[in-house]
């Protein structure tokens, strides 16, 4: 999936430890097997492949998957679509952009983008993608859907406590060995090499989005590599958001989502779903928090 997944297991030996270890690195080398684009094997690849030319029966874990990322599709409003994957890539975060691109490259760039688009039969389990040339990604939610299955299987198997960071996403269950609860740091994102809160975290997932990594400037406004799949256009206003939910499938998907909605938006859908909480930073380094959530600053 393109992305370092650290595994920590608590358990009463290193031989045990690392059987449990192993345990979870096939889990996640299963699910990419499954869900990679990258792979021509990959079911996820057969059905690009077909798009708009017949439907691709597939295995029930993966038609589940996507019926679940359309869920979300709708919940935000479309800010958050795995048929984003279809985007001609306009814009280069690498420095060798010299201009925007224009207004007619921009509507361009998502004409095949839309999850209205995605056809599931759920009686047969096929997935029809209704246009040739279009394509499903799991970009913003298939390491987080990875790191939920590892962690499943590991307590499955009878591990009690561990945590599961999958490139940042952190899934954590049961505590630490000295009792105390899990603690996850979020990166002040005006200074990376900081933290500005601690939070602890108990049989949940936090997902912290930033845009202070790839991003470029054009007449003095900054432009991050995360993408509206509406428009065509990176978003603006916010720098970074962390999301917590008990599965890090949604976290991932919606601290992505809150990112091409916007703070005012994003936060007032986040505020009406159950269990969970995220924080918000704006470009001008303003905190802005879901109504359930404390934090105390270091």
């Amino acid at each position: 999936m393109g992305s370092r997944f650290d595994i920590t297991v608590v358990a009463n030996d290193s031989i045990q430890a690392n059987k449990y270890i192993d345990t979870a690195v096939a889990e996640i080398s299963r699910i990419e097997k499954l869900i990679s684009s990258w792979d021509d094997n990959s079911q996820t690849s057969e059905i690009n492949r077909n798009a708009g030319i017949k439907p691709v029966k597939v295995d029930k874990e993966l038609f589940d998957l996507i019926e679940r990322a359309i869920g979300i599709s709708k919940l935000t409003d479309g800010a958050f679509d795995i048929s984003y994957a279809s985007m001609d890539r306009i814009w280069k975060f690498d420095g060798s952009m010299t201009k925007m691109p224009s207004k007619e490259e921009t509507t361009i760039s998502v004409e095949k983008v839309g999850y209205q688009n995605i056809v599931l039969d759920k009686k047969n389990s096929t997935v029809f993608l209704k246009l040739e040339g279009m394509k499903i990604g799991f970009g913003a939610i298939g390491k987080g859907y990875a790191a939920d299955k590892a962690k499943d299987l590991l307590i499955l198997k009878g591990v009690t406590s561990g945590i599961i960071n999958a490139s940042g996403d952190m899934n954590t269950w049961g505590k630490q060995p000295n009792g105390n609860e899990w603690k996850v740091a979020i990166t002040n994102p005006m200074d990376k090499n900081k933290v500005f809160a601690l939070l602890p975290i108990t049989n949940g997932a936090v997902v912290t989005s930033g845009n202070y990594e790839k991003y470029v400037i054009f007449n003095g406004k900054g432009y991050t590599h995360i993408i509206d799949p509406r428009t065509g256009y990176p978003s603006t206003g916010i720098i970074s958001v962390t999301v917590f939910a008990p599965k890090a499938e949604l976290a991932d998907a919606l601290a992505t989502s809150i990112f091409v909605m916007g703070k005012e938006a994003g936060l007032d859908r986040i505020n009406q779903l159950p269990k969970i909480e995220c924080i918000i930073i704006d470009d001008n380094g303003n905190i802005t928090k879901s109504k359930n959530i404390e934090i105390n600053k270091l």
